[in-house]
């Protein structure tokens, strides 16, 4: 069945929002989050399609993006097959990284545009990572409160402060004031589902130990070892849990 053509936005812009493969983290180390936005600002240069925010997070992005002579689509196919070959390559590993098609939303006027940059840059907040969404580092939070020379294009902060006020401090003041604001915010998201404690990922460790310590691991054939770490994280172990209760190194698990 052919897909469902992608809704056109009147004004140009989008919230996109892509997810690795089977909810799997993308994003590692900071080396991995740092090409991800090194690629993205190129790719905008080139494709005549500017970042007017994003946030990165540990499994999925979100990005909020206006085609001004570009479309979008070749934006997401560039972006996507540009870091997932990087990515390849240094994970040593093969097959796709990303789920297989960027979701996306139109955002049609001021209202929302503004709804949706306070959403995405409230999202590490939400999830736990930090308490002020100008302290998460791979978010465009810090660029538009401080929006300084740098970040005159990458991101572009113009439109947005251009909305709340003509002067560019008093602009600033309003979006931190907005983005304070208590809310009941709904946008597109990447129905995740419920994150495993790390209580819970003891316990199905255990279990599929079947009353082996985790110490054996260490020292088991390689095919015993690569079956019991799928397992792991078919039931919904990160890669990050398996390596703090294991021990194992991330490229072993990886190639698992």
């Amino acid at each position: 069945m052919p897909r469902k053509p992608r809704e056109k936005s009147e004004t140009g812009i989008y919230h996109i929002i892509v997810r690795g493969i089977g909810q799997q983290d993308i994003f590692h180390e900071e080396d991995d989050f740092q090409r991800y936005l090194e690629t993205t600002k190129k790719v905008s240069m080139e494709s005549g399609v500017s970042v007017l925010g994003y946030c990165l997070m540990t499994n999925h992005v979100h990005l909020l993006l206006r085609e001004d002579y570009g479309d979008i689509s070749v934006f997401m196919k560039r972006l996507g097959v540009s870091y997932a070959y990087w990515y390849n390559w240094k994970y040593e590993r093969i097959g796709h990284v990303f789920q297989d098609r960027f979701k996306s939303e139109c955002v049609e006027d001021d209202a929302y545009l503004m709804t949706v940059i306070r959403y995405i840059h409230q999202n590490p907040v939400k999830a736990s990572v930090t308490s002020k969404p100008e302290e998460y580092a791979w978010s465009s939070c810090a660029a538009y409160y401080k929006a300084d020379r740098n970040t005159a294009t990458f991101p572009d902060i113009s439109l947005i402060l251009s909305i709340i006020h003509n002067e560019k401090k008093k602009a600033i003041e309003g979006l931190q004031k907005f983005t304070e604001e208590g809310n009941e915010d709904h946008c597109l998201d990447c129905d995740e589902t419920k994150r495993i404690s790390e209580s819970e990922a003891y316990e199905i460790t255990k279990r599929i130990m079947n009353g082996k310590p985790v110490t054996a691991l260490q020292n088991m054939d390689q095919d015993t070892r690569k079956k019991i770490l799928r397992n792991l994280r078919n039931d919904g172990l990160s890669l990050r849990q398996i390596c703090r209760i294991t021990g194992l190194s991330f490229h072993i698990i990886r190639k698992a």
